[in-house]
């Protein structure tokens, strides 16, 4: 029996969450699925979730995401929102997702780099590139904009304190923005 999931409405916690294609369909192995997986993870990024860490494999996708509202409505709009937007743009009539997801919530630093660890290497033990920051499609490669590890995730090495309950306040895309960073969650320069 699959235990009863925490309550995760407005609690400002930290998960690493997956999800699988139906029937472990290779989907993003098309770049044009791949391209607009990325696209509807990054518009509903600012409104709806903080974006830590990612990859996106053939099958599956990997996150670490602080919601802003609850886990369940966050995972909802990525997974709804590409269905929506794949059946629309390819035409595409079958099931995209397995029902329902997996997630684990982010204990302390030391969880969260072992979840980044395991995610940022999943394409390099799969085969499918020798180096981590070789594949597009995660935010190993340095492409993207990823908002920062929560202030109550980073280690004592990093001059705060790991393991308090306040997180850091949600920044929007448009503080990244004057950086010289696109909306779209790739850098411009």
């Amino acid at each position: 029996m699959k235990p009863r999931r925490e309550h995760t409405a407005n609690n400002r916690q930290t998960y690493f969450v997956t999800s699988t294609t139906a029937g472990r369909k290779q989907l993003f192995r098309d770049e044009n699925w791949a391209k607009l997986f990325l696209e509807v993870l990054f518009h509903y990024r600012d409104k709806r979730y903080l974006l830590h860490e990612f990859v996106l494999m053939r099958d599956h996708f990997h996150l670490i995401i602080t919601p802003r509202a609850s886990l369940e409505k966050a995972v909802q709009l990525i997974k709804g929102g590409f269905s929506f937007r794949a059946k629309r743009e390819f035409y595409f009539t079958w099931e995209i997702w397995l029902r329902g997801f997996a997630d684990h919530r982010i204990r302390d630093a030391k969880d969260y780099q072992v979840h980044k660890d395991y995610l940022h290497q999943n394409p390099v033990e799969k085969g499918l590139v020798s180096a981590a920051h070789d594949y597009p499609y995660s935010s190993a490669s340095g492409t993207f904009v990823i908002d920062p590890v929560p202030q109550w995730l980073k280690p004592i090495s990093m001059g705060v304190a790991s393991g308090t309950a306040e997180a850091v306040p949600f920044q929007s895309a448009e503080t990244a923005n004057a950086d010289g960073i696109s909306l779209q969650g790739r850098k411009t320069s």
